[in-house]
């Protein structure tokens, strides 16, 4: 596959570490047409089963969501499915979008100026349509939904937007976008706004010093083993730069979702790591203030990432929230 120049913004990896012999994936990603875009995804456990939406963030691929973690869920009864978001991974590049001038559209942004959505290529909105699309392809009526960072993000908008197709909704370290929430520390910041060298070796050298970042912890030599086998495995499915820039922007132009939340039934659990230096607990926190009923889980030592010391939890919290509408 081809790779971009060097164009747009940095990527932001969550996947948490592979642990080998916990693979269960299908030998290929398959596609759909949905909401006028190609979709890849695959899917773990039974077709019958309830099915359980995965939702990636930020410029990540869907094998940020681990084999192991997506096995860990099949395992509990369900239909786990996850899939390329709109311009990254195989899914469909939408390079007629061109690549936004971020630095313009974050000066609107911290100026206190809204962003018409017209004046990016898409916002979370559409990527929410995406999501149901794809349902649609796949002939499921309604799924529960689990999105992490931007996906989480993308969730409530799809729970918002589309509420007879989200059983439940599980938001993870994602915020309601509301302004006045505490900031990115200024190393994790940088994680968004520096650019992503397209050579293999400088790609796979660059994902490891965010992860080391974004994680919040010390980084062993098992997860650098870990990270790097994962880097070399999303290069290896594509990466674009220019796509992380247009995702980027589709963030900024959607604002704040916090006055909607409250409109927001479909029973909702929040779960965030106390170390998160990318997105505060303070912002998970503000989103279970703002749904009705909704729960939190704080996993104390998380950073921006889903480890696999914490697969046993989250999972465990997804399937008891899921389970009652089952």
């Amino acid at each position: 596959m081809k790779h971009e120049q060097m164009l747009g913004q940095g990527s932001a990896p969550i996947g948490g570490s592979h642990m080998p012999g916990q693979t269960g994936a299908p030998a290929a990603a398959r596609f759909v047409h949905a909401n006028g875009l190609d979709l890849a995804y695959d899917s773990f456990g039974e077709e019958s089963a309830p099915a359980l939406l995965l939702i990636m963030g930020l410029g990540t691929q869907m094998i940020a969501w681990d084999e192991g973690f997506c096995a860990m869920l099949a395992a509990r009864g369900y239909r786990v499915i996850r899939f390329d978001n709109r311009d990254v991974g195989l899914s469909t590049r939408i390079e007629h979008g061109g690549v936004p001038d971020i630095a313009g559209l974050l000066a609107h942004t911290l100026g206190g100026f809204p962003i018409r959505p017209g004046s990016v290529p898409y916002t979370l909105a559409d990527m929410a349509d995406d999501a149901a699309g794809l349902l649609d392809a796949l002939g499921i009526e309604s799924a529960h939904v689990v999105g992490a960072s931007m996906g989480g993000a993308i969730g409530q908008e799809m729970a918002l937007r589309h509420p007879r197709r989200v059983r439940t909704l599980v938001s993870i370290m994602a915020t309601s976008g509301a302004p006045g929430l505490p900031p990115p520390t200024q190393e994790a910041l940088s994680v968004l706004l520096n650019p992503t060298p397209t050579g293999r070796e400088a790609y796979i050298e660059r994902y490891l010093r965010v992860m080391r970042i974004l994680r919040g912890t010390a980084t062993t030599p098992e997860d650098a083993e870990r990270d790097a086998a994962r880097a070399e495995r999303a290069y290896g499915r594509g990466i674009n730069p220019p796509g992380y820039a247009r995702q980027l922007a589709a963030i900024l132009a959607s604002g704040s979702r916090r006055q909607r939340l409250p409109h927001l039934h479909a029973p909702t659990l929040v779960i965030h790591g106390d170390r998160d230096p990318l997105v505060p607990i303070e912002c998970g926190r503000d989103v279970a203030a703002a749904v009705p009923g909704a729960g939190m889980l704080s996993i104390e030592g998380m950073g921006h990432e889903l480890p696999a010391w914490a697969w046993p939890r989250i999972v465990a919290a997804v399937a008891e929230h899921a389970v009652w509408t089952d």
